[in-house]
């Protein structure tokens, strides 16, 4: 194995789905070829990405390269931040025991329920007229 591994992993929440390469460095993230600041414009969305490095202290210890698909940004941030918390227990397995209780390493399996035919959405119905 070369001085500094390079741990990838994928991460997915609703239809957006994240490749994560965490590699040893200064805390530089780069996602979709754009600095992670600039692609994700919110402190929310920032720091929901950052939070699988503040609960094992490893804060500016990794380089982060993502590519992330799909969905919205809010899914795609919450599509990172499996990425990234399944990455970490790859680099030390010791991380997991910290990570599960935060739910970071939970697939969330919620979707979008599908428009029914005859309906015009999911569950909304037609009014109806009596007369």
């Amino acid at each position: 194995m070369p001085a500094t591994a390079t741990h990838s992993s994928t991460g997915r929440r609703k239809t957006a789905v994240a490749h994560v390469w965490v590699t040893e460095g200064t805390g530089k993230m780069i996602i979709n070829n754009l600095s992670f600041e600039e692609y994700l414009p919110t402190i929310d969305l920032q720091n929901s990405v950052i939070a699988p490095f503040q609960v094992v202290n490893m804060v500016n210890k990794f380089d982060v390269k993502a590519v992330v698909k799909g969905g919205g940004k809010h899914a795609q941030a919450g599509a990172i931040r499996h990425a990234i918390s399944r990455a970490l227990t790859k680099v030390d397995a010791g991380n997991r025991g910290l990570m599960k209780p935060e739910g970071f390493l939970t697939r969330d399996p919620r979707m979008k329920e599908r428009k029914k035919p005859g309906q015009p959405g999911a569950r909304a119905r037609f009014q109806f007229s009596k007369r």
